[in-house]
């Protein structure tokens, strides 16, 4: 039982924490926009790179990008906390039920696994050359989430056989 509550809990404060980033940039809108802008027009990447023509300078664009990734935190959030909910209402139940109730869960963690590894390690970190960047660098933080999503995630998704 106490496997079984460990999975809600982390899988809930995965949850809280997408939301929280996810709301936090839709309070203070600019900060992180800024970031955005900078990493999409490549303007503090090593001067003599051959990879500017990647730059895409629309602010449009920026913040289209920007609200996709705000909507991903969301969603990341609103399914892991959903998830959460599901596999506490489990946690009892026979282990073939608790384990047929990770799905939404498990959907959650690799929605933010795949926006904090794809959106910002491979698109951010490699297309726009973000780890050029001494301001505007964000992949040591994309990967702290990408391990702490990623260790939930193996955790959860290992089977749970029966309470004794």
């Amino acid at each position: 039982m106490v496997v079984r509550t460990a999975k809600v809990l982390l899988v809930l404060l995965i949850g809280l924490f997408s939301l929280l980033v996810g709301v936090d940039n839709i309070i203070d809108y600019g900060t992180n926009y800024t970031f955005v802008q900078h990493v999409m027009s490549m303007d503090t990447v090593f001067p003599s790179s051959a990879l500017t023509w990647r730059a895409i300078t629309s602010p449009a664009l920026h913040h289209a990008a920007y609200v996709l990734i705000i909507a991903a935190e969301l969603m990341t959030g609103a399914l892991c906390v959903l998830g959460a909910r599901r596999l506490w209402q489990a946690r009892e139940a026979p282990a073939l039920h608790f384990n047929a109730a990770k799905d939404v869960a498990v959907a959650g963690l690799v929605t933010g696994f795949a926006l904090w590894f794809f959106g910002f390690m491979t698109v951010g970190g490699e297309w726009f050359q973000m780890w050029q960047s001494q301001t505007w660098n964000g992949q040591e933080a994309a990967f702290r989430f990408i391990g702490c999503i990623g260790l939930v995630l193996i955790f959860l998704s290992q089977k749970d056989d029966e309470i004794a």
